[in-house]
């Protein structure tokens, strides 16, 4: 029966959401429950989210921000190029080499700029 495959793997479903649930339920249980106004108030950006809409702050955690996110996703690209470097050979060896120049490139001209300095 081709159905009889698949019991394990519905098995091993069942005993991981299980697993998960236990292990929630429990710290929803046996957790402290010690809440002050720190752990209350909602974080975002780094100010209050009920002040004023239209006060002034400071834009560099934005841009520290979206500069980790690009580097962060460049950087990924690096796991399926090692994966697969026996089938891409030289070529792929030398296009990798090209895009870390460019991104080495982008870090030394964001880092000249200034753009990673916090006062």
């Amino acid at each position: 029966m081709i159905l009889a495959n698949y019991v394990p793997v519905l098995l091993f479903l069942l005993a991981a959401t299980g697993l998960g649930l236990l292990v929630v339920v429990i710290g929803f249980l046996l957790g402290p429950r010690k809440p002050d106004a720190a752990k209350l108030s909602p974080y975002e950006c780094g100010f209050e989210a009920f002040e004023d809409a239209r006060m002034r702050f400071d834009v560099r955690y934005y841009l520290v921000a979206i500069l980790f996110i690009l580097f962060d996703l460049e950087t990924a690209f690096l796991v399926p190029w090692a994966v697969s470097l026996d089938y891409l050979g030289w070529t792929g060896f030398v296009f990798m080499l090209v895009f870390l120049a460019e991104l080495i490139l982008g870090y030394v001209y964001i880092w000249k700029k200034g753009a990673l300095d916090w006062e």
